[in-house]
């Protein structure tokens, strides 16, 4: 879940430094079904059409942009036809996108979403390597980041062990045997607030994530924003550098070997 967004951004302009995928053109979101094989989209009913048109737009750009910094075919960014997209329906109080775990359901809102798709793309791709992560029965709503902390039944395989390495990195010491200088300060600032958000492993990953992406030197604003400059930047809610350059190295590892599996 990102936070809101104090400004409304149905209409801002979103930098972006990446090929022109769409050859000048207009897109829609049945191409958009239609290149990466989401189940479904579903558009808000105070959407307008032209609102619809350029959201249609910036997600294809930023899908295509996603797909080129993972290098990977374009079906595991709909996790396979398993993930549904949503664009100003609903939301939740104080936040400007979600990820939905029953439906499998990445939602972003009309007024307050831009920046935060490879926020939530994280979580449902946290969500739905879970099962193949594991050997022993996940519960249904469990996110591999937080099943990792408490399971030792991970399935043997060099991609499977990408991401625990990842996982080890960014939640644990040196030792792997207590918490990281970065999730002490998460759980720290939690108590704090008297909350249980930043510190949560899910929450920690997907940050981590998309700090790693904005670092990259392909940009795309709606893709990916506010990782540098916000209140939560500044607070030091997104991992150090040289941390997410430690996680960054097993995750491109993992999606450049899924991509030379899937494109043999």
């Amino acid at each position: 879940m990102q936070l809101s967004r104090a400004y409304n951004n149905a209409m801002r302009e979103y930098y972006r430094n990446g090929a022109n995928h769409r050859a000048g053109a207009d897109v829609s979101f049945a191409d958009i079904v239609q290149l990466f094989g989401f189940y479904s989209v579903r558009i808000g009913r105070w959407v307008t059409k032209a609102e619809q048109q350029r959201a249609a737009n910036l997600f294809f750009d930023a899908l295509c942009d996603l797909q080129q910094l993972l290098q990977v075919p374009a079906e595991v960014l709909s996790l396979r036809g398993t993930l549904a997209l949503h664009y100003g329906i609903g939301g939740r109080p104080g936040a400007s996108a979600h990820y939905q775990p029953t439906g499998r359901v990445l939602a972003l809102a009309k007024n307050a979403g831009g920046g935060s798709l490879a926020h939530e793309w994280f979580h449902a791709f946290d969500h739905y390597v879970c099962t193949k992560m594991f050997a022993d029965e996940p519960p249904a709503m469990r996110f591999a980041s937080r099943h990792w902390l408490t399971s030792d039944a991970l399935i043997e395989h060099p991609l499977n062990h990408c991401l625990a390495l990842a996982f080890k990195r960014l939640f644990l010491s040196a030792d792997g045997k207590q918490p990281g200088t970065f999730m002490r300060h998460c759980m720290n600032y939690d108590k704090r607030l008297n909350t249980q958000y930043f510190a949560m492993p899910e929450e920690v990953a997907a940050r981590c994530f998309e700090a790693i992406l904005q670092r990259q030197s392909l940009k795309n604003h709606f893709l990916v924003a506010g990782t540098i400059q916000t209140d939560t930047a500044q607070a030091g809610l997104y991992p150090p550098i040289d941390l997410q350059n430690s996680v960054a190295e097993c995750w491109f590892d993992y999606f450049n070997r899924l991509g030379k599996a899937l494109n043999q």
